[in-house]
């Protein structure tokens, strides 16, 4: 960002301290690269590609003719509603801190917590789908799979491991090397679909396109099982509008990442956004060309979770499918890449105020030579790993550990967006928000997208707990409550939140102290109080 001058930096530093904190980590990310990073994370080419089937194999081609962009637009609620947010307050684990700064000490923990986990969980989801994903294309000629590209279970843990130190590595050198990858990716992702839009209009072997607001109820076998025989089509459409929502989520990277976006009062919930606008809108096309290009959309339906595979290799050259099967594989690593850099800034910022009860000191630490939270970085990595591990070895019931988990991921990511959210609708214009960023989209817009993203976390929380995955209810309120109950009687005494009013100014040396040990040189003026 060439226009990026001594003031805008002043300014950016100024912010943060006002909230308490030091520049540790260094601001070297763009508005583009922070847009990336969402957009990286959303990658149209994972969650779009390897959950397909819950809508091909659910109500059909109207799952993404009208399904794809009723999900989106929930999604785009909440998004519009922690962009408000995010402006007024840039830092990074934003989620966290705008909860406890618009609610209480608790609910900006539950949050925390809730955030944490789902990223954790999602980024083991991520890199089991391009495991799944390699084994499907290449990984009968790599050995990793069997003639069919299945990928055993014990394999699978092999490569998310792998995947994800390296992924860890990438991040533990700089944001600098992140923010350009992920650079990459946001153009490799338009162009990829770009590319699969137009030949699956090209090699389509018909153009009806009726089938993106036709009606067929392809649950149960019709569906390759998929989902369970329902006699009720509004039914099976609500279940496939997991596939836009699972899929345009991972836009908190943005604000995860605010302390090392340059203007990021403005920056930040601007890229946030266009993420999930420039998503919805790619993934739309993209899918809607995918669902004309079937050539038989009872067949296609029939294979389940294959539908991808069974339609590319059937209509294209098998150069063309090679070149696609790259580019769509190193997308999803480069979105798993972006994950753990949203994870272990989540990890750095809740550590930096306490908040995890056993190493805090060590996960807040930052390196001065690559100015990243390189004991945050690892730690998430070896979390997810350790999920994968476990999750794929133990049934819930008749469902994996696994797949039960990521169903409340989804419920845990969503009610982490809310809460800030919905806090903020009481707090604006209080004075714990006593004005607005300057991205402001107007307290009376985002109080509507308050109530909107509140009756969409409610149908979020319907979908996602039904058949087969009931027992995601279960693990959820249990989660909730077992937080409860660690909250009053351990966190409540020993967790104290982010500094707030006179906590602040008392933190000018050891913002001062912390800046010096990384070499952060940026002029800042003397740190103010904000309630």
């Amino acid at each position: 960002m060439s226009d990026y001058s001594e003031l805008d930096k002043k300014q950016d530093v100024n912010v943060l301290h006002s909230m308490g904190y030091a520049q540790e980590l260094e601001r070297r990310m763009s508005s583009f690269s922070n847009f990336a990073i969402s957009f990286s994370i959303i990658c149209i080419l994972s969650g779009g590609i390897n959950s397909l089937a819950q809508a091909t194999s659910g109500v059909g081609g109207a799952a993404i003719g009208i399904g794809w962009p009723v999900g989106c637009i929930i999604s785009l609620f909440f998004a519009l509603g922690m962009a408000q947010i995010s402006s007024a307050y840039p830092t990074a684990g934003g989620l966290y801190h705008w909860s406890s700064i618009l609610g209480t000490r608790f609910t900006g923990w539950l949050t925390a917590w809730l955030n944490l986990l789902g990223l954790i969980t999602v980024l083991g989801a991520i890199n089991i789908g391009t495991a799944l994903f390699l084994g499907g294309t290449f990984g009968a000629q790599l050995g990793i799979a069997d003639a069919a590209g299945v990928v055993s279970p014990g394999m699978q843990v092999v490569l998310v491991v792998l995947f994800t130190i390296v992924q860890a590595a990438i991040n533990h050198f700089g944001i600098g090397l992140t923010a350009k990858l992920t650079d990459f990716s946001g153009s490799l992702i338009l162009v990829t679909a770009a590319v699969l839009t137009i030949a699956c209009f090209y090699f389509a072997p018909t153009h009806d396109f009726s089938r993106l607001w036709t009606f067929t109820n392809n649950s149960g076998e019709a569906g390759g099982s998929v989902w369970p025989q329902s006699d009720s089509m509004w039914y099976i459409f609500g279940l496939g509008l997991l596939l836009p929502i699972y899929t345009i989520t991972g836009y908190d990277a943005s604000a995860h990442t605010s302390e090392e976006t340059k203007k990021a009062a403005i920056s930040v919930p601007r890229s946030m956004v266009s993420a999930v606008i420039w998503s919805s809108l790619a993934g739309w096309v993209m899918l809607s060309s995918f669902v004309i290009a079937i050539p038989d959309m009872a067949e296609g339906a029939k294979q389940g979770w294959g539908v991808f595979f069974m339609t590319i290799n059937a209509i294209m050259p098998a150069w063309l499918v090679t070149l696609l099967y790259i580019a769509i594989f190193i997308a999803q690593f480069l979105c798993g890449l972006a994950t753990v850099t949203s994870c272990s800034r989540m990890i750095y910022a809740f550590s930096r105020d306490g908040g995890i009860p056993f190493g805090s000191k060590m996960l807040a630490s930052v390196s001065p030579k690559f100015r990243t939270p390189v004991a945050a970085i690892w730690t998430g990595a070896a979390l997810e790993s350790l999920f994968v591990w476990g999750a794929l070895f133990i049934s819930v019931g008749e469902a994996s550990l696994y797949v039960t988990v990521v169903n409340a991921t989804l419920i845990f990511l969503f009610l982490s967006f809310l809460f800030p959210i919905v806090l903020g609708m009481f707090a604006y214009g209080t004075a714990k928000w006593p004005a607005p960023g300057p991205w402001n989209i107007g307290g009376g817009v985002f109080k509507a997208m308050g109530v909107l993203a509140t009756l969409g976390m409610i149908l979020i929380i319907y979908i996602a707990i039904q058949p087969p995955n009931d027992k995601v209810l279960g693990v959820t309120v249990g989660f909730i409550v077992l937080a409860i109950v660690v909250w009053f009687t351990l966190e409540k005494k020993r967790f104290q939140g982010p500094p707030i009013g006179d906590m602040i100014a008392k933190r000018k040396g050891e913002i001062a102290a912390a800046e010096a040990a990384v070499g952060e040189t940026a002029l800042a003026d003397a740190v103010p109080s904000k309630a």
